[in-house]
């Protein structure tokens, strides 16, 4: 389906559950400075041709404007005329909708996720054990573990893309860039939160974890 043929209240409701949810993680903080970002996928998909809207570049995300969001092709490419352009980190954002066709990808930069990417980098992966709320994720193992991967973070976006390709796990709807922040994703954007949600409480408990295996020593 070309972009023009998908319904105008198809479009209208996909921007009214992103503002929604901008809304909400704005008052939880987890927009410093103008970071992060936030997509949904829109209208049919097949890996090489499909649509979403994502957050403009720049904007406050603690307040809402008609200039928050535009729609974008499978490039990255603004699908109608405007003078916004779409987040610097689109391309990662296009990437993981080709390797995953998930509904909805959700990017913040908070303490937490920031300190674990450090913590692990070496190890490439934030290791997370029989934690309860793996549940949120469809991982039923009792006691489960899991491995958030982590990939590098260069001021060149599309460098970040191949390790992306290369790291992402189907099992985990998520990855870290070092230092940088978490990208969570679901099937639509009520998946996304929930996954979002677990993996900021999740690295924080790796993080205090860490922190108290530390001063046992």
């Amino acid at each position: 389906m070309s972009f023009a043929l998908i319904p105008l209240e198809e479009k209208q409701r996909v921007i009214g559950e992103l503002s929604a949810i901008k809304a909400d993680f704005a008052s939880r903080g987890w927009f410093a400075g103008t970071s992060g970002n936030l997509s949904m996928r829109i209208g049919d998909y097949r890996p090489d041709a499909f649509h979403f809207a994502v957050t403009a570049s720049g904007k406050d995300k603690s307040k809402s404007t008609p200039e928050d969001f535009l729609f974008v092709d499978q490039t990255g490419k603004a699908c109608e005329t405007t003078r916004m352009k779409p987040s610097a980190e689109t391309v990662i954002h296009c990437e993981i909708y080709r390797l995953t066709g998930c509904g909805a990808i959700f990017h913040t930069h908070t303490v937490f996720n920031n300190l674990i990417s450090e913590w692990f980098w070496e190890r490439r992966s934030v290791p997370i054990e029989g934690v309860e709320l793996i549940k949120a994720f469809n991982i039923w193992d009792e006691e489960a573990v899991i491995d958030v991967p982590i990939v590098s973070n260069f001021a060149d976006v599309p460098r970040i893309v191949p390790e992306v390709t290369e790291r992402l796990n189907p099992r985990i709807p998520g990855i870290l860039l070092r230092k940088h922040g978490i990208y969570a994703w679901g099937e639509d954007a009520f998946a996304a939160k929930r996954h979002l949600e677990a993996f900021e409480f999740l690295f924080e408990y790796a993080y205090r974890w860490e922190l108290l295996k530390a001063g046992k020593k």
